[in-house]
């Protein structure tokens, strides 16, 4: 299922931004995206559960030659498995080997795959579904056992990051068990004896940001306060990154009247937004460097952010095109590797959406973000 999801309201003020450079006026209106939900009872509620499986589509394909880009590299590609066509497991682990991607993100622990990824040396972020998050949070039973099934059963996979649900925030009713689960999971792992090895995050949307521009007065919303607050400070106390899903893509159909396809696809010829002694060139950055602006207002400035999701569609939507596609990926896979304006020199670990294009997803646009199709061909090849 895909995560209904609002074109964040943080991005309104990147509207504004190109409404002054030029010269127009009003406010084009956001609206959400459509994906579906499913009615469970847990925790002894009857919930409308957003479900934790990857919130977008997929990113396109290319060959093992073309590939090398990802090779010596913090880029890793999301696994998602919302397609009745896609090649098992064993497979895909070979492709991921075979392009040198060296890190993977899949959304839930499933058997099948983490048996596949023993003995490949492939770096991983495991998710904790969304529905799990109050049964994990209110018993440390149930976290002892999360972890013993999905982490300590799995010696030889090469765990790295630990998701606990994906993009919760108020008024969702998991947003009340998010920190909660977050600590008895990092306990359950610690008391392993693995706190050192893999670090416990969520990765939060950017509809978090309520002021973002320019990117030095970024700051959470302000109602957001009490709730992301405690959990910056359990990443700083246990020195954990900071996990954002972020898509210049929504940005960009957001107002594309406004906001121009080369400052969402890294290829604008010069700087854009000034902003004290820092230039932007792309919104990638932008974004970036107002998440670390507002992490530095709540008590998080030694918080390193890792993307967790980004990527472009090839097909379904406004500017969804395979060269559009094609040249935001390969911008991106050069461009992280230098850091941002705000924190220059250090890679920036980032994870592409996503390796296959997935048929179950909805609405159209959402098929469409893989790196390959599910017979495991390149959608497009990346440039070098």
């Amino acid at each position: 299922m895909s995560i209904a999801m609002r074109i964040p309201a943080s991005e309104l003020s990147w509207v504004l931004e190109w409404e002054a450079i030029k010269g127009e006026k009003g406010r084009k209106k956001i609206g959400k995206r459509s994906g579906s939900a499913a009615g469970k009872v847990y925790c002894g509620r009857t919930e409308k559960l957003l479900a934790s499986e990857g919130s977008r589509g997929k990113l396109k394909e290319v060959t093992a030659v073309e590939m090398k880009s990802f090779e010596k590299s913090h880029v890793g590609v999301c696994y998602g498995s919302l397609g009745d066509n896609l090649p098992p497991p064993h497979e895909v682990i070979h492709l991921y080997k075979h392009n040198n991607i060296p890190r993977m993100r899949i959304y839930s622990p499933l058997p099948h795959v983490l048996q596949a990824l023993r003995g490949s040396n492939i770096e991983v972020m495991v998710g904790v579904a969304n529905e799990d998050l109050c049964h994990i949070a209110t018993n440390m039973a149930n976290a002892y056992s999360w972890v013993h099934n999905n982490i300590r059963n799995y010696a030889k996979v090469n765990f790295r990051y630990i998701a606990v649900g994906n993009e919760i925030h108020p008024p969702a009713w998991e947003a009340n068990h998010l920190l909660g689960a977050m600590k008895n999971i990092h306990r359950a792992i610690s008391e392993a004896g693995l706190g050192n090895q893999i670090k416990v995050s969520t990765p939060f949307s950017t509809e978090i940001l309520g002021e973002s521009y320019p990117p030095s007065k970024g700051s959470f919303k302000p109602h957001m306060g009490s709730f992301i607050n405690p959990i910056i400070r359990f990443l700083v106390d246990t020195h954990a990154p900071f996990f954002l899903n972020m898509y210049t893509y929504f940005s960009y159909i957001g107002s594309p009247h406004l906001i121009s396809l080369e400052y969402a696809l890294f290829t604008s010829p010069g700087v854009v937004v000034h902003d004290g002694q820092f230039g932007y060139q792309n919104i990638f950055d932008a974004v970036l460097d107002a998440a670390y602006s507002a992490l530095e207002k709540a008590g998080g400035g030694s918080l390193e952010i890792v993307v967790a999701e980004t990527g472009w569609p090839s097909a379904g939507g406004l500017a969804s095109t395979v060269e559009n596609a094609r040249t935001y990926n390969t911008n991106l896979l050069r461009h992280v590797k230098g850091g941002t304006p705000k924190r220059p020199g250090k890679p920036i670990q980032t994870y592409l959406f996503s390796m296959f294009n997935e048929n179950k997803k909805e609405p159209a646009f959402e098929k469409h973000w893989g790196l390959f199709y599910p017979n495991k061909q390149p959608v497009y090849h990346t440039r070098n």
